[in-house]
């Protein structure tokens, strides 16, 4: 039987975790798979994919969410195949920003300006859909460092639209 492999916080702040890997077995292992969840406001969930090769493994993943709840799983692959999922959670250290305030207008049917109000140095997400369940599945993205963006939609259709 081949048991998960075991997944170390070592240290996190408010924009980086770090966590290490190892197995509790002489099964030769020759790289894990991690998967970092989050979930962005309450409509949409997140997934960063790591693919690292080797036995022992210390990573760093940051520009993550100050106060930001995050699940780590991992498996290992090993010469017999692949392990049982692993999982831990922790939240990053500080202050959640607070939400922008977004304000969206049509330009024409086709074109709709987005804006917000929100801290500088960050990178913004704009999700938008032809409906809840759309923006929680898989929404229309896109990202920009600015306060504003312009996007391009369907027309004779409605959007929601989240910042």
């Amino acid at each position: 039987v081949i048991p998960p492999p075991v997944i170390h916080i070592e240290s996190y702040s408010e924009d980086s975790i770090s966590f290490s890997l190892k197995m509790t077995t002489n099964i030769k292992v020759s790289g894990y798979v991690v998967n970092i969840y989050w979930t962005f406001d309450t409509h949409r969930q997140e997934k960063r994919t790591l693919v690292i090769e080797g036995e022992k493994s210390i990573q760093k993943v940051a520009n993550l969410t100050a106060h930001t709840p995050y699940e780590i799983s991992a498996w290992a692959k090993t010469e017999l195949g692949d392990s049982p999922l692993s999982f831990v959670h922790v939240v990053t250290s500080g202050t959640r920003p607070l939400s922008p305030s977004l304000k969206a207008k049509a330009i024409n049917q086709t074109a709709v300006e987005c804006s917000w109000t929100g801290p500088r140095n960050v990178v913004y997400g704009i999700f938008y859909a032809t409906s809840f369940l759309e923006l929680y599945r898989s929404p229309h993205n896109s990202t920009t460092s600015a306060h504003n963006i312009t996007v391009l939609v369907q027309r004779d259709e409605q959007y929601l639209f989240l910042v």
